[in-house]
């Protein structure tokens, strides 16, 4: 496919092949290595807010998770496996080393976030501080799964059922469903770029990418869980940073720093006074929180 510009100022967008698929990021800055990795229904175009910030201090790497965005998009294989959150992450351990660094920060939105979740248990070597993004951690939220929890959340429920009912349905009207979803999750009225959500909708419209976001939250609520549920009694040895959406459900449904105190060896953070999608919805205090993190290291 080729490259189009970035959507992130001052960034290159670039290819890069590993042993498992090709990854589409951009890249930009100078200094430590800085892997951000966005979450559904967004592509690496999330950070734009951000990342042209963070490159003042670091190297950027605003990588598409495999199935998403541009970057390769597999078939889902024995179990969903091919799209676990182990999967994902040695892609993204694997496009690093192809860019010369082997061990590196890591933020993680949403899906994202899982993803570094999951890197950091498997690639401790590799991660050197980790933020995660409005998330409590899958097997968490999953065990504590209530009527309020799927109803806000019923696309948690909607794309894990058996291929091709979830795929069919939004394929129907991909733009109403994520516009929707994009709009009913942001808090502050305004935030989202129009340009930025074409690019996601541009993906969107993409049948492999639909099923490939299928076959990740399907991959949630089946190897994942039996990942974590094998990993239970592991914690993370990376300094973790949390921060949540104070307006949005994880903020509201759970104690956020309690639920990564019982993943992690290292954890601080707060809720910024916005909805799911920080890097867009409050980008300075996103930001601000970010920037001393990483300093610390």
């Amino acid at each position: 496919m080729p490259l189009a510009p970035s959507l992130i100022p001052g960034f290159a967008t670039r290819d890069i092949e590993t042993p498992q698929v090709r990854i589409r990021a951009s890249v930009g800055g100078s200094g430590p290595p800085l892997l951000l990795l966005h979450g559904h229904p967004q592509n690496h175009a999330t950070w734009h807010r951000v990342a042209p910030r963070l490159a003042r201090d670091f190297t950027v790497v605003a990588a598409d998770l495999r199935g998403y965005g541009d970057s390769e998009k597999p078939a889902g294989g024995d179990g969903h496996a091919n799209y676990s959150k182990r999967a994902m992450a040695a892609d993204q351990v694997a496009a690093m080393r192809a860019l010369g660094f082997a061990r590196f920060a890591v933020v993680g939105h949403d899906r994202g976030g899982r993803v570094a979740h999951r890197m950091a248990l498997d690639h401790p070597e590799a991660v050197s501080r980790l933020a995660v993004l409005d998330i409590a951690p899958t097997a968490t939220m999953y065990a504590r799964t209530d009527k309020e929890f799927a109803t806000r959340y019923f696309w948690w429920f909607l794309l894990i059922q058996p291929y091709d009912l979830p795929e069919r349905l939004i394929g129907a009207d991909p733009e109403y469903f994520l516009r929707k979803h994009v709009e009913t999750q942001m808090k502050r009225p305004g935030a989202a770029d129009e340009r930025v959500f074409q690019d996601y909708l541009r993906c969107y419209r993409d049948p492999a990418t639909r099923h490939a976001i299928c076959e990740d939250y399907r991959a949630a609520a089946t190897i994942d869980l039996e990942h974590d549920a094998a990993d239970a009694d592991a914690r993370i040895a990376a300094p973790l940073l949390a921060l949540w959406g104070a307006l949005g459900t994880v903020g509201r449904l759970y104690d956020v720093l309690e639920t990564w105190r019982e993943k992690a060896l290292d954890v601080r953070g707060r809720g910024l006074p916005c909805g799911h999608t920080l890097q867009e919805e409050a980008p300075e205090e996103t930001l601000a929180e970010l920037l001393a993190f990483l300093h610390e290291g």
